[in-house]
């Protein structure tokens, strides 16, 4: 284990519930202010959406979810089974309620609060990585610009719309317009359909699934044990936290971090969290090309994004909200395909593998859930919606900061779970 002097009066012993990026990197950095630390996961490291996303370390494009002209994208979703964002029709009362939510908070006053949350998050998330890169999580991360591809120039005027508001809020992006023919120097694959685009520059993108299963084997590597358990309660006593699976032995520690992601809500709920957490589904695969994919392609226009992945491309797309546990929609990922093909050339799109369903954890304010509840001894992180893996290395280390000096960095005031 590493041996680092404990902060006076912090917790001598954590366990972290989620063995995702964002529950891994907060045991990484409780390791590093002394803490023994034991991770359980009711599957395996990177089960969730940690495994399966698009891989982009993109503070430039952290756009809250919640913009205003989101709302129009609703009424297609409850009449095509192949938009973007689809809501199938279902009597759950409570997807409704967070929908309602979500569509109260798609106005330009909250979309901004959301934004000017992230500002830290966005700030300090590349230089987290390298952090972690640095100190024994093998693994690479690539710089390169994320060029988004649009049919018309007219269409690009959405997404620099949205730039502006980042930097009147405080995130100036790096950003240039490109047409046409620049946009196939940056984007070979770029089809004759494409006639403009937006290189957001200073960006990168990782392999998502090798990055997580190298930071559970650096905090191994430094005394953690990682153990496979479904956890049912969580319960505050004079000995400290204990977590208590569906079978098998429970265990307690000083503190416990609950980062289960699209599953936060049913226990996070008994310890005075009202903002709900839904699983915001999202699919993905992987397919060869006969041309070379320089850097990430976004395809705004049909919300799909791929990136350079194992000699191929990684497709990624859509936004589902349904069950974290269902099955995956052979018609989501079709539509995936048949909205993407028209707009890349060179892509085998018959022959693509690694096919994934996973759910991001979205919350109808546009901001996650870090810090404290009202049980003792327990926290809570997730809720980081298409940007868990950008902001899961920075939550981690901020909510460690907070758990063992018991002081609330002003970064995680925003992102309060009992706000």
């Amino acid at each position: 284990m590493v041996m680092v002097e404990r902060i006076d009066g912090g917790p001598r012993s954590a366990v972290v519930v989620g063995a995702g990026v964002v529950g891994l990197s907060t045991a990484w950095f409780l390791q590093e202010r002394g803490v023994e630390v034991t991770v359980v996961d009711r599957a395996s490291v990177a089960a969730g959406a940690s495994w399966g996303n698009a891989g982009w370390i993109a503070p430039g494009l952290a756009i809250p979810l919640n913009e205003p002209s989101s709302l129009r994208h609703v009424p297609r979703s409850l009449l095509s089974r192949t938009a973007p964002l689809h809501v199938p029709p279902t009597a759950d009362p409570q997807l409704w309620a967070f929908l309602a939510r979500f569509a109260a908070n798609c106005r330009r006053s909250s979309w901004t609060r959301a934004v000017e949350a992230n500002l830290p998050l966005n700030e300090e998330c590349v230089e987290t990585f390298d952090v972690l890169t640095a100190n024994g999580v093998d693994a690479v991360t690539a710089d390169a610009p994320i060029t988004a591809a649009f049919r018309t120039p007219r269409r690009a005027q959405g997404l620099l719309r949205e730039l502006r508001a980042l930097a009147d809020a405080g995130q100036p992006v790096d950003h240039v317009e490109l047409d046409g023919d620049r946009l196939r120097e940056h984007v070979p694959l770029a089809s004759p359909a494409l006639t403009a685009g937006v290189r957001v520059d200073r960006q990168r993108h990782v392999d998502p699934g090798a990055f997580v299963e190298a930071l559970a084997r650096s905090v191994v590597a430094r005394g953690a044990t990682i153990r496979l358990l479904e956890v049912v309660d969580v319960r505050a006593g004079a000995r400290g936290v204990t977590v208590h699976p569906r079978t098998g032995r429970a265990v307690t520690a000083d503190v416990a971090v609950v980062a289960t992601g699209a599953w936060l809500t049913p226990l996070a709920r008994r310890w005075g969290v009202r903002v709900p957490v839904r699983a915001g589904r999202g699919y993905s695969f992987t397919v060869p090309v006969d041309r070379p994919v320089p850097g990430p392609i976004y395809l705004p226009d049909v919300r799909v994004a791929c990136t350079p992945y194992r000699d191929g491309l990684r497709v990624a797309g859509t936004m589902e909200f349904r069950d974290p546990d269902a099955p995956g929609s052979h018609a989501r990922l079709e539509a995936v395909v048949a909205s993407a093909r028209p707009l890349l050339d060179g892509v085998r799109w018959d022959e693509r593998r690694d096919v994934w369903v996973g759910p991001r954890p979205v919350t109808p304010d546009g901001r996650a859930l870090i810090g404290a509840v009202r049980l003792p001894g327990v926290y809570v992180a997730g809720g980081h919606g298409m940007w868990g893996l950008a902001h899961g290395p920075v939550t981690g280390r901020l909510l460690a900061e907070q758990i063992t000096t018991g002081k609330q960095p002003g970064a995680l005031r925003p992102f309060d779970p009992l706000r």
